[in-house]
């Protein structure tokens, strides 16, 4: 199966959150993106999957998903032909 995005590394330092994915390093303020991390042990941080489709993180211990695409902003938009089809309708 493909992968949305290679998640590489994970790790957190104080209230920021470091994710290298897709080649490049990027770094998320826990308390713009998450309370339930933010207030989490390093136990609970450090305790998480990374879905084999790519698309998201999950922490077990503390039930929190992030989804990868909406961290970077990425939207995704339905094919020209699609929306061509949805004008004529």
């Amino acid at each position: 199966m493909d992968s949305a995005h290679d998640v590489k590394k994970l790790s957190f330092e104080n209230d920021r959150m470091h994710l290298e994915v897709d080649g490049e390093e990027h770094v998320f303020d826990l308390r713009e993106i998450s309370p339930r991390l933010l207030e989490a042990s390093s136990e609970e941080r450090l305790t998480y999957e990374v879905s084999p489709s790519g698309y998201g993180i999950h922490w077990p211990l503390i039930d929190e998903d992030l989804s990868i695409d909406g961290l970077l902003g990425v939207e995704h938009r339905p094919p020209e032909s699609e929306l061509s089809i949805r004008r004529d309708t």
